[in-house]
């Protein structure tokens, strides 16, 4: 069992070198891996143990193709030493080498070391110490990969290439990091409850905790924060194989991405449980708001605005930032076209359930709500219908999401179609 120690040793072999001796001080094994491409000037002091040539090729290129291409073909170059580094660390893991990960880099290291941590196991400490991670340009970029896996960050605030006292001292923070979290680490052990993920925010806050305290005692249930990136981070973790079952009371972000809101989910919402095939029941909170603050904007000529004529529909205006716009008839209809098509590929579909609350899909959606327009929400529902294979089933209440009523049917749905799931541990 070792620690990764991930780097370009053409600029960063002092370095490297330190967190190495560091780590194998406190007694660990430390395997270094260099992704180095060429741009550097250093030649290094020792040999890593897994070379840039290694990673190379396992990424698809010659190292004589790397070197040519840098500079003319960088894009192409920095991918294939990703796709090397994932492989390299998957297959440590997959023999039961890994104990942790540490990479150090710079902006185009870190674009390198990103999607090698991202496939890494929730859990295994991985710690990357980056100058580069703090630019807000690359902000969205980079919460992609944040998003999806803990992946713990140093932000480096000076560079990370030669040797002086203020570098030391933060590699040497960043060796004992990963060193304390190795030394800390308790192997997830497989509890005697399957595990479920469940989507919630705070429109659906009382329907997500009634649920959760009628299930917790039969289900290991985890809670993902139906923002945006939670959206993205349930779907790897579900694509990944963590959960056997899914309570998506909030999959509106797929609304979101469709429409060009503030939280949107990326491409692949609602398509890994399908995929995995595993139990499925949805709600539909939040495909009656779409997120589109702040309130700024409203008068800024932004092309959603403007687009979409925001404002002149009803608006629930939670601060100056947050502000959720009603969406109308032909965007619900819209995004239940995408949501039965997406569902409908589930391959034993009586394992989907979509249950509605024909009286409010949220807490400004619910009677007395700023955005109360129950005929407008009944749209998305018919559309649904139509659309869905007859296998599905859908489940309507005459009460609002957030109602003991509600919270009640999905428990009661859920447990019912776990039970005919062949998986189930």
């Amino acid at each position: 069992m070792a620690i990764a120690v991930c780097g370009m040793m053409d600029e960063r072999d002092i370095g490297l070198k330190l967190i190495k001796d560091h780590i194998e001080k406190r007694g660990h094994q430390a395997i270094v891996i260099d992704f180095s491409i060429g741009t550097g000037a250093i030649t290094p002091s020792f040999t890593a143990d897994i070379t840039c040539d290694d990673l190379s090729l396992a990424g698809g290129m010659t190292r004589e193709q790397v070197r040519a291409g840098f500079t003319k073909q960088r894009d192409a170059v920095t991918a294939a030493m990703a796709i090397g580094l994932e492989a390299k660390l998957s297959e440590l893991h997959r023999r039961g080498s890994l104990q942790g990960v540490i990479a150090v880099a710079g902006m185009t290291g870190t674009l390198i070391a990103l999607p090698a941590l991202k496939e890494l196991p929730f859990g295994l400490p991985k710690v990357l110490v980056s100058s580069a991670t703090a630019l807000p340009r690359y902000a969205d970029y980079y919460a992609k990969y944040f998003s999806l896996n803990d992946i713990t960050v140093m932000h480096s605030v000076i560079d990370t290439v030669g040797m002086n006292a203020m570098l030391r001292t933060l590699l040497l923070n960043a060796a004992g990091a990963i060193c304390g979290m190795v030394e800390g680490y308790e192997a997830p052990v497989k509890g005697s409850k399957p595990p479920v993920a469940i989507t919630e925010y705070g429109f659906a806050e009382q329907c997500a905790h009634l649920v959760r305290e009628a299930l917790e005692h039969e289900f290991d249930l985890v809670s993902f924060h139906a923002q945006g990136l939670g959206d993205m981070a349930v779907e790897h973790q579900v694509g990944q194989g963590r959960f056997e079952g899914l309570i998506d009371l909030v999959p509106s972000a797929i609304g979101e991405y469709i429409l060009g809101g503030n939280r949107p989910s990326g491409p692949d919402r609602l398509e890994n449980a399908v995929n995995a095939g595993i139990p499925y029941v949805l709600a539909p909170c939040g495909f009656d708001i779409l997120s589109s603050g702040p309130i700024a904007r409203k008068d800024n000529g932004d092309p959603l605005w403007t687009s979409r004529k925001l404002a002149e529909r009803k608006m629930f205006l939670q601060d100056s930032q947050r502000v959720q716009v009603r969406t109308s008839a032909a965007e619900m209809r819209e995004v239940a076209k995408v949501v039965a098509e997406r569902l409908n590929k589930h391959p034993n579909r009586k394992l989907v359930k979509f249950l509605v609350p024909t009286n409010g899909f949220s807490v400004p959606g619910a009677p007395g709500g700023p955005l109360y327009e129950p005929e407008t929400d009944m749209e998305f529902v018919d559309e649904l219908k139509k659309q869905f294979h007859h296998e599905i089933e859908v489940i309507e209440l005459y009460t609002h999401l957030n109602s003991p009523e509600f919270a009640t049917a999905i428990v009661h749905t859920f447990r019912d179609v776990f039970a005919l799931w062949p998986g189930r541990s």
